[in-house]
């Protein structure tokens, strides 16, 4: 029996249904006529059962139904959606009363004891709905109704046809939505599979912003099981109706251009429902923990998580009109998400943007959801509000960032559920991050997590690739030491003074010298023009301080050659005393306008240049480049470089980091995290608050006698006159120091209040006789800004790295040019050593033997040279054959993914650069077609690139791939393609022979698991 649409993936999905509690019904038996949207003798039942109320009274309030969803006729299918919502869940009372006094009226019982027996839950198939009397009808795949009312659609494609995906399951159900729009006037949701993944969206909703539905955190997907299993978790009738009443909202664009319906994703489904069932538990209860934990990555999506829990809390009648309060750590984070409030119409909204409104919004006991900053809890000194129904959501809840403003909250809010959202992982220098907020009963501290490839993998966000380019600044040592010196003996500096002034000023030094700052932006400018500026994408530009900010934009004006209007300075202006930057001032209203010009594709706006702003919370799909020169490190880093992560529209495949400082290795260390440290670290803290009482008492001994309680220089004179010997104050010194780490490490605690009088009073004390460092404050306002002028006026040059892959790749058209041009044969040269001599340095290769030997071939070659033993041509000859050893030796060292990834990377790089409307091949297919073969002919073939058999049967591969399926017959794009291939696709890199196993093992959980290799198809087969 053929396997077909109907046959497997439809009566699947019946089946599925049934499990889930649904009954099926034949379409054309449930309505009287195909014109009925109702099925109304279903919803009369309902209406009834569930309000007591009388026929005549049940019809009266489905022909407001009727007129309601008949509206969708107008066209504006999204307002109408709304309004039937409105209408089921919030205006929905009727004179139905004694005396026509007006009584609420249920349309759904979501009691999970009472429901089944209440509601109607009907599944249905090839539901046909005219579009007028006069034209025939649209047949819909599938149909879930609640209580006669059709709420989700489905459409379904065949599982066993490789053309054929959910897409296109998808697509046609946004062609029913222009076709039938009423049909979609009561839809909480649409769902697409083929059998293998399984897809949902709502109204209006493209494909890019449809995504996954898992029904657990394995995230099965791929086969009719895994679909099974997702789709009836996603369908349970109940979860449905959360779904619409609570994890949906109506918002519009950025600019209000646009209504718009937001779904949850399936993370955010999840993660707030955990935040509300805890809370549930320990309200109902009086047991469990009222704290928690969530780890969803950055970009996918925190702030709609805490508009959907807000908006369930607020309702739950079990609560007792509760307060739920969204507590930010960023003025512009507050602005993102009051912005996600205040667009999307949730009811009972209010802003504390001072202390006093924050103060009075608590003493008031309003029941509404807050908006604030962590900041105004500063100076709180006693409790604002006591009540236990209070929910405190803190977004980005790292210790770093927390401090003693934590403790402060805390104090404000004694008795409220404190959860943490992060969109970066937490690692183990975050210890009061796990204490604050992660409970012992959630599993690996988190009490749900979306991790870094969850969001890839689900299309939530895009993969991130970085571009290295290591800078070097290159002194005139000599000269500079000899100014320095002299300045120093001017200055009658000690030999300290000297070291710690040049330590103070190497950094800042190097990233702010005026000819490195030029050097950078003529490479920024470059990459821009061949990269970014032919997508239609934008960059943002990060540097070291304000002055820099100012120099770059000079720069980049200057380079760009245009009107000035491509480049724009957001920056902090504030304690700007000498009014450097009052150019650049902005007030919140100019920013946004600003920043709503970069996102807009039509603005000449293409550079945000920062150093401390945007760098958290900047939400701007478009942004797709960064340029990072400014040390960074951490979840700082992190932070920043998912700026470029949002999807956007086709022609943004991924976010990149161009990187002038070498910090990738840092933000590779931050996607790592280690479960299993966390109960250790949590273990640790409670070993170290027990010490503190001790440690307290250890340094108030050092103070027998003295009245803690007199303020002013009376007080202070009197604990110093203990400290007099300088013996008893390094003592102290000490002691304190080590009371100081233990506090900062338990830091905001409750159980620490009855130390914190005394803490406070020590920590004065010891700021007061700690000792001051010998290069003072004075010294470094002098002479700071003098030693960075001597390092800038002795830098002899900067040098760029390039890319060695694009010289190799191109060598045998390069020697053939450098051949008859002598003078571009000298540039070349002069380039290329540059190009090894800081390939061969980098700080990541030291200690390798290969790279050793490869730099000492690299001085043989020099000293060659400069004994005329060879001539120029095979200088450049041999530099370019050392080019392509470096490579292959890089290479080697590489993960053997991250080198078929990198060649996937250059192919695509490659194809985009040739497709025309003449030949508008889809790139994806090109280069998946060549991966897939390439690595059948290498594991098919040993040593492939070495023999004439392995290389004829790749140039064969690539001539029926590019020639004859994709008509790509240019010579030089097949040559450059031969190329890559040739360079990257190694026996290493293609992996083991079909049906072999390869053990991997998940960096984050440390458990391994086994793989088959997938068989790649022969190039012949479609």
């Amino acid at each position: 029996m053929a396997f077909n649409e109907d046959n497997v993936t439809e009566q699947m999905c019946i089946e599925v249904a049934k499990e889930a509690g649904y009954e099926y019904c034949n379409a054309d038996e449930l309505r009287e006529a195909k014109s009925d949207i109702i099925v109304e003798h279903l919803l009369q039942q309902a209406l009834i059962k569930i309000n007591h109320i009388t026929l005549s009274e049940a019809q009266i309030v489905i022909q407001k139904v009727k007129d309601t969803i008949y509206q969708g006729f107008s066209g504006d299918i999204i307002t109408v959606n709304q309004k039937l919502r409105d209408l089921f869940f919030k205006e929905n009372s009727f004179p139905f009363g004694a005396n026509g006094e007006h009584k609420s009226i249920s349309f759904f019982d979501t009691n999970p004891e009472t429901a089944s027996k209440n509601n109607t839950y009907v599944v249905t198939n090839q539901w046909e709905y005219p579009k007028s009397s006069y034209s025939g009808g649209k047949r819909l795949d599938i149909v879930l109704l609640i209580n006669g009312i059709p709420m989700v659609i489905g459409e379904l494609k065949t599982a066993t046809k490789a053309s054929v995906t959910w897409a296109d399951g998808a697509k046609d159900i946004l062609d029913y939505q222009k076709s039938i729009p009423e049909m979609f006037v009561p839809n909480i949701l649409s769902f697409a599979s083929e059998g293998k993944e399984l897809y949902y969206g709502s109204i209006g909703a493209p494909l890019t912003k449809w995504g996954p539905w898992f029904g657990d955190e394995d995230r099965k997907h791929g086969t009719l099981a895994d679909v099974r299993s997702n789709l009836k978790s996603l369908i349970a009738p109940l979860r449905l109706l959360d779904i619409y009443r609570f994890f949906s909202v109506y918002t519009t664009t950025k600019d209000s251009s646009k209504k718009i319906k937001v779904v949850c994703r399936y993370q955010q489904y999840y993660g707030g429902m955990a935040i509300v069932n805890r809370v549930m538990a320990r309200t109902k209860n009086g047991i469990g923990p009222k704290k928690g934990l969530i780890w969803h990555f950055q970009g996918s999506g925190k702030s709609w998580l805490m508009v959907f829990a807000a908006q369930k809390l607020m309702k739950m009648q079990e609560l007792k009109a509760p307060t739920v309060v969204i507590v930010d750590d960023r003025v512009d984070l507050r602005d993102q998400i009051t912005g996600d409030f205040t667009r999307s119409e949730i009811e009972n909204v209010d802003f504390a943007y001072t202390r006093e409104e924050l103060k009075e919004f608590f003493t008031k006991d309003q029941r509404k959801i807050l908006i604030t900053t962590i900041f105004l809890f500063g100076k709180v000194q006693q409790a604002l509000n006591i009540r236990d129904n209070i929910v405190v959501l803190v977004d980005e809840a790292h210790r770093t960032q927390e401090r003693d403003l934590g403790e402060c909250m805390r104090l404000a809010l004694p008795n409220a559920f404190f959860f943490g959202l992060t969109g970066t992982p937490i690692n183990k220098r975050d210890k009061n991050t796990f204490k604050c907020f992660g409970a012992d009963e959630d599993h690996g501290g988190y009490m749900s997590k979306y991790t870094f490839q969850d969001s890839i993998d689900d299309g939530a966000t895009l993969e991130l690739n970085f571009r290295e380019v290591p800078v070097e600044l290159h002194l005139d040592e000599e000269r500079l030491q000899e100014a320095f010196d002299e300045m120093a003996r001017e200055n009658e500096l000690t030999d300290e003074e000297k070291d710690q002034l040049t330590k103070g000023t190497k950094v800042e030094a190097f990233f702010t010298s005026p000819k490195r700052i030029h050097e950078v932006c003529d490479n920024i400018v470059k990459h821009y023009r061949q990269y970014i500026r032919p997508t239609g994408l934008k960059c943002q530009v990060v540097v070291y301080n304000r002055a820099c900010c100012v120099a770059y934009k000079k720069e980049l004006d200057a380079m760009l050659a245009e009107s000035g209007d491509e480049t724009a300075i957001v920056m902090h202006t504030g304690n700007d005393k000498g009014d450097e930057y009052k150019e650049y001032k902005l007030t919140n209203d100019q920013q946004e306008k600003l920043l709503d010009k970069f996102r807009d594709p039509l603005s000449p706006l293409k550079f945000v240049i920062v150093t401390s702003k945007l760098l958290t919370g900047f939400d701007a799909p478009i942004l797709q480049c960064m340029y990072l020169d400014k040390p960074m490190k951490d979840h700082t880093l992190l932070q920043a470089v998912c700026r470029t992560n949002r999807v956007y529209e086709a022609q943004k495949k991924c976010g990149l980091i161009v990187d002038y400082v070498g910090v990738f290795d840092d933000y590779a260390n931050s996607l790592r995290f280690d479960e299993a440290s966390v109960k250790t670290v949590i273990k640790n803290i409670t070993q170290v608050k027990e010490m503190i009482p001790k440690f307290v008492m250890d340094c108030l001994d050092f103070f027998p006698g003295v009245d803690r309680t007199i303020g002013g220089f009376q007080g202070l004179q009197e604990a110093q006159e203990k400290l007099k010997d300088e013996k008893v104050k390094t003592q102290f010194g000490a002691h304190y120091n080590r009371l100081h780490k233990a506090w900062e490490v338990v830091a905001p605690d409750e159980d620490l209040l009855p130390y914190k009088n005394d803490y406070v009073w020590l920590s004065q004390v010891y700021e007061s006789i700690r000792p001051v460092n010998s290069t003072s404050n004075l010294i470094w306002t002098i002479l700071g800004p003098k030693t960075i002028q001597l390092i800038h006026e002795n830098v002899v040059s900067i040098d760029i790295g390039e890319s060695i892959e694009d010289l190799v790749v191109s060598d045998t058209r390069l020697l053939e040019e450098c051949i008859k041009d002598e003078n571009k044969r000298n540039r070349t040269i002069i380039e290329i050593e540059k190009m090894l001599r800081l390939r061969l340095g980098n700080p990541k290769h030291a200690g390798s033997k290969e790279f050793k030997k490869l730099s000492q071939k690299l001085k043989e070659l020099q000293e060659k040279m400069r004994q005329q033993q060879i001539d120029s041509i095979q200088f450049l000859k041999d530099l370019l054959a050392l080019a392509k050893e470096t490579l292959e030796t890089e290479q080697k060292m590489e993960q053997p993914e991250d080198q078929r990834k990198k060649a996937k990377d250059a192919l695509t790089e490659l194809f985009e650069s040739v497709r025309t409307p003449e030949t508008p091949i889809v790139v994806e297919n090109v280069v998946n077609d060549i991966d897939k073969n390439v690595v059948d002919i290498v594991r098919r073939f040993s040593n492939a690139f070495k023999t004439v058999t392995g290389q004829n049967e790749v140039r064969k591969m690539l001539r029926t791939i590019l020639w004859l399926k994709y008509k790509i017959k240019d010579n030089e794009v097949f040559e450059k393609a031969y190329k890559y291939v040739e360079m990257y696709y190694t026996p290493d890199v293609t992996g083991p022979l079909p049906g072999t196993k390869t053990i991997y093992i998940d960096a984050e959980t440390n458990v391994s698991s086994t793989m088959a290799a997938e068989t790649a198809k022969p190039y012949g087969e479609e």
